[in-house]
């Protein structure tokens, strides 16, 4: 399992409460830039409307630029593929205030890629304080212990 992308920042923004893997539905062009490791989740979100979940805001280049269409867009909406259950619980969630979903890593399985989303809530500044202070001590323990 090859990770092409990770959103580093939503660790440290959220928390995260619920994660699952979906499928992406993308272009040829799409695909092999995201297997060169050209693709950008910073700022990316999940939107259900109607039926379907899409990715937003994710910077997606062409492949080859001058053989991209005229008319390719690299950062428009790219629809999800999730189970009906998993839909739901993702449209209860959106509509739940104080919840959000977000993109948290593109990685392939098999030959398929998948992306990885979490329902999450949004930390507070004293929150993200307490994840640094954490992690600085874990960083200085492992520093003693070696």
């Amino acid at each position: 399992m090859t990770t092409f992308a990770n959103n580093t920042k939503a660790f440290y923004d959220y928390e995260l409460i619920k994660k699952f893997g979906a499928g992406l539905e993308l272009l040829g062009l799409e695909v092999k830039s995201i297997k060169e490791g050209k693709i950008s989740l910073r700022g990316a979100f999940i939107a259900v409307r109607g039926n379907e979940a899409f990715l937003i805001g994710a910077d997606i280049p062409a492949y080859q630029p001058k053989n991209a269409p005229q008319d390719y867009d690299a950062t428009r909406p790219r629809k999800l593929l999730l189970s009906k259950s998993e839909l739901e619980e993702l449209r209860i969630a959106e509509g739940t205030k104080g919840l959000t979903i977000v993109p948290l890593s593109v990685h392939s399985k098999g030959r398929f890629l998948k992306l990885d989303i979490a329902i999450a809530r949004g930390k507070k500044k004293f929150d993200k304080r307490q994840a640094i202070r954490k992690r600085d001590v874990e960083r200085e323990l492992k520093r003693s212990l070696n």
